[in-house]
């Protein structure tokens, strides 16, 4: 079953249920995106947006675990480990002419943006949760002298700032 992301940023609070279906009503009239008629209609953040955004995604992408599952060598080198680190993403496999990469829900929309710019051709992404994520960083592009924790905790400190 796929969660609607009006009905997330009902859940989130912010936007009521009316304010919902009003998106909706205008949504059928211009086939604008939701997220960016719910910015527009009522301000919602576009921060608000994308961790709903995120949210739905993660309820249907598929799980993996890079800690446990095969990761092909040779995709590992399409980005580089500062690149890995900072936007906290593991290329696993590439399926045909598509790439697929496992980051977590916290850091999707951030993995999404990167991409986007970065990668040429069509990309996928699959969830695992955050510790996971950057366990599976420390093995597949190891920074010598730093653990995952470390980094993980450097990461955020540049983020806030």
């Amino acid at each position: 079953m796929t969660i609607r992301l009006g009905d997330l940023l009902v859940q989130h609070r912010c936007l009521t249920t009316d304010q919902r279906d009003e998106i909706l009503r205008v949504q059928r009239e211009s086939g604008r995106p939701f997220g960016l008629l719910a910015e527009e209609l009522f301000g919602v953040s576009p921060s608000d947006v994308e961790h709903a955004w995120a949210a739905q995604y993660a309820a249907i992408a598929p799980r993996f675990d890079p800690r446990l599952h095969a990761v092909e060598p040779e995709v590992l080198n399409i980005i580089e480990r500062r690149q890995a680190w900072q936007f906290r993403l593991i290329p696993v496999r590439k399926e045909g002419d598509e790439l697929v990469f496992v980051t977590s829900v916290e850091d999707l929309a951030r993995a999404l943006r990167f991409t986007g710019w970065r990668i040429n051709g069509p990309c996928t992404f699959c969830i695992c949760d955050r510790d996971t994520l950057m366990i599976g960083l420390s093995m597949h592009y190891p920074i010598d002298g730093m653990d995952h924790t470390f980094i993980d905790r450097v990461m955020d400190d540049l983020e806030a700032a």
